[in-house]
């Protein structure tokens, strides 16, 4: 039985969570960070460049090779056990194995740190590419809460219409209004059903954009709502680490390394060596003597080298002074596209700036219409239910009101996604 009861827990919880239905901001960028293609092929990208990068360690590691090889030579040859010329046909077998490590290779180092920052400028492409997702994410989730506080807006005011136009319906029966009163008040309830209903369909258009944004077609099966309680935060004054910057500053630091490849191939390179090799032979046409067995020739035909080598470039037909050139003008062009992109981020966060203290500046007056324009409606609302004001009258007062409650909750909220959309920016981070 207990068992039961915990597999119908189960259950249920994985229903539950199957069927969630509140979405906060963070919430679908997680979603989408974990569902787009294109994070994941950039991570991938990342993943490859760490696989292929080739460390100094691995540039200074020896390389070491086995080699063989089976010949006949015939007519005129030299005899591999006297040196000395003979006319014969010889069978000759012969075996080295060969181990090269560079010592002092300035190229493979700058090679390796080039290679080093290889990675980083992946991971600072795939924070680019992050970055740019969760702004669309931001702007797709605000619009759609925009639309959602409207309609709970409108609904609220029609539930303020439909219980005046049931008022004026039981008043029109006992005689105490004109008919004419009844098909102002229905002619309002059915243009606002009409506006409610544009809206909660432009509502379901902008969740099914949001969603097909964060690749997870699974939610908008069920009714979504959107999270929309924030914390009163306000954006601060801090070092700016768009990804934008901190892949300029890496192709930057990426360009003098270029520069450092390209100026060590005049460098000298020194190295050492071993080789260790044998051989076999046997003349085909010789009659008579002793032919040394394979494994007494292989052991008294051993030879080892043991060595040292220093090379010194001198001359390679001006091409590397060339590349050294192209290397200088890579780096001030680096150096153009860091400023480049520090101008344009610094642009768009006074832009951002501006706005939320606009928004700030105009929410006290925004507060202060919402006031006036409740205590309008409320003293319409006792007119119109004494009389003293037609419907049309009533209905502006509750337009007005509708238009105040919205203009300051989106103020809210646009200063919100300003908010969000400043520190995506500075920081990459909600």
């Amino acid at each position: 039985m207990k068992t039961i009861l915990s597999l119908l827990l189960v259950l249920a919880v994985q229903f539950v969570h199957a069927q969630k239905t509140t979405w906060s901001l963070q919430e679908c960028i997680n979603a989408g960070l974990e569902n787009n293609i294109a994070v994941k092929i950039q991570k991938l990208e990342v993943k490859r460049t760490q696989k292929s990068r080739i460390s100094i360690l691995n540039e200074l590691l020896p390389s070491i090779s086995l080699s063989g090889s089976h010949s006949y030579n015939f007519g005129s040859t030299i005899n591999p056990g006297t040196n000395a010329r003979v006319s014969s046909n010889i069978l000759y077998d012969n075996f080295s194995m060969n181990a090269q490590m560079n010592l002092l290779d300035f190229s493979a180092i700058a090679n390796s740190q080039k290679s080093k920052i290889g990675i980083e400028l992946a991971k600072a492409e795939q924070e680019i590419i992050e970055n740019e997702y969760k702004l669309q994410i931001l702007e797709s989730f605000y619009q759609a809460l925009f639309t959602q506080e409207l309609v709970e807006i409108q609904k609220q005011q029609l539930e303020n219409t439909r219980f005046n136009l049931n008022r004026i319906t039981k008043e029109i029966e006992i005689g105490s209004k004109p008919k004419s009163d009844l098909y102002d008040i229905q002619f309002a309830f059915a243009q606002e059903e009409k506006q409610l209903l544009e809206t909660i369909q432009l509502f379901e258009i902008q969740i099914s954009q949001l969603f097909q944004l964060l690749n997870y077609s699974e939610a908008v099966k069920t009714d979504i709502k959107l999270d929309n309680t924030f914390a009163e935060i306000q954006s601060n004054q801090s070092e700016v680490i768009h990804p934008k910057i901190k892949w300029a500053q890496l192709y930057f630091k990426s360009a003098k390394n270029e520069l450092k490849a390209q100026q060590a191939q005049k460098l000298p390179l020194l190295s050492t060596f071993y080789q260790l090799s044998s051989f076999y032979y046997k003349p085909l046409t010789q009659s008579g003597g002793t032919i040394e067995s394979f494994s007494n020739q292989m052991g008294n035909n051993k030879n080892q080298q043991l060595g040292l080598q220093l090379s010194i470039p001198v001359f390679n037909g001006f091409k590397n002074n060339r590349l050294v050139q192209a290397a200088k003008i890579d780096i001030e062009k680096s150096n153009l596209k860091l400023e480049k992109e520090r101008l344009l981020v610094q642009q768009q966060l006074e832009i951002e700036s501006k706005n939320e203290a606009n928004y700030l500046l105009i929410k006290e007056k925004l507060a202060q219409m919402l006031q006036l324009a409740q205590a309008s409606f409320k003293t319409t609302q006792a007119k119109f239910a004494s009389g003293s004001v037609d419907a049309f009258s009533f209905s502006s007062a509750k337009n007005n009101l509708l238009s105040s409650e919205y203009a300051f909750l989106k103020n809210k909220l646009q200063s919100q996604f300003t908010v969000c959309k400043i520190k995506l920016i500075q920081k990459n981070d909600l």
